[in-house]
């Protein structure tokens, strides 16, 4: 039986001579992944190939369930780990997150693949033609800089600062639905220590392309990630929990609220009637853009 031990991965009783295990446990952007060592050093003088073979465990950062955290993109990781497998690229039929995946290549220091990934000029002037920026310093820097490592130093590329760019999808109408199940507390009359509007998730409902432009890195894609941009999907929910900060975004892209619906129910913290009230809500706010 496979036991866990501190090095962030999962011992099978093996001595490689190498102080992980051959078993690593990784947490990439709220995404766990569980792969062998010898998949992470499989390409020489890569990011992950100078962490798990040329630094300590002790060296890399955890966390709180002492996995090795990697603040990059969770879903495209999972592109990055197929790559280093096998060293081939099998992408879905339609994928259009090609552009940010090479970011990603280059960040990791996987040359080949991001040259797999390079954009190609096309017949008809396509996406395909779209710069993907990259910071060679970025990847530099989180190589190197050891025990004192932290996630919050890695540098955003030149240039992307705000997610979403002009385009002509940007001028299409359509409508998009956020929708949040929160809770709050009512304390008994003596009590002024109410908790209000605890919001658990924001979800958001729409077309697919619409949603990408206006929240841009922000939404969680991991539970519907294929799907096309001219299809609808229900399952994107946001990364942040301020329903005031998805209403500015929408406000920037030039959205206005129509409508808005919500219920609610109420209940007793326990049996007796005199202790703090719960209640719980569901809201949806329907935007337009004309």
């Amino acid at each position: 039986m496979a036991l866990a031990d501190a090095s962030g991965g999962l011992s099978n009783g093996g001595d490689s001579g190498s102080p992980f295990s051959e078993i690593i446990e990784l947490n990439v952007g709220g995404q766990v992944y569980v792969t062998r060592h010898t998949t992470l050093v499989a390409v020489p003088d890569s990011l992950l190939w100078s962490m798990f073979s040329q630094k300590s465990p002790q060296e890399l950062a955890r966390d709180s369930k002492g996995r090795y955290f990697l603040d990059r993109d969770g879903f495209l990781f999972r592109y990055i780990l197929d790559y280093l497998r096998d060293l081939n690229l099998v992408l879905p039929d339609y994928f259009p997150e090609k552009c940010r995946l090479q970011r990603e290549a280059q960040f990791f220091q996987l040359h080949d693949l991001s040259q797999r990934l390079s954009p190609k000029v096309s017949k008809d002037n396509s996406l395909s033609e779209e710069v993907c920026p990259g910071d060679p310093d970025e990847a530099a820097a989180f190589a190197g800089s050891g025990a004192g490592w932290d996630p919050s130093r890695q540098a955003t590329p030149a240039g992307t600062a705000n997610p979403r760019s002009p385009s002509l999808e940007s001028k299409k109408s359509g409508y998009i639905t956020i929708g949040y199940r929160g809770s709050y507390t009512i304390g008994r009359d003596t009590q002024t220590d109410a908790k209000f509007r605890r919001v658990a998730r924001i979800t958001v409902c729409g077309k697919t392309s619409l949603a990408k432009e206006v929240f841009g890195d922000t939404l969680n894609e991991s539970r519907d990630p294929d799907r096309p941009p001219e299809r609808y999907t229900s399952r994107y929910y946001l990364k942040y929990n301020f329903l005031e900060q998805a209403f500015d975004r929408l406000t920037e892209a030039g959205f206005h609220m129509v409508a808005c619906s919500s219920t609610g129910t109420c209940a007793y913290a326990s049996s007796d009637p005199n202790e703090d009230k719960i209640w719980t809500s569901y809201t949806e706010y329907v935007f337009c853009r004309d």
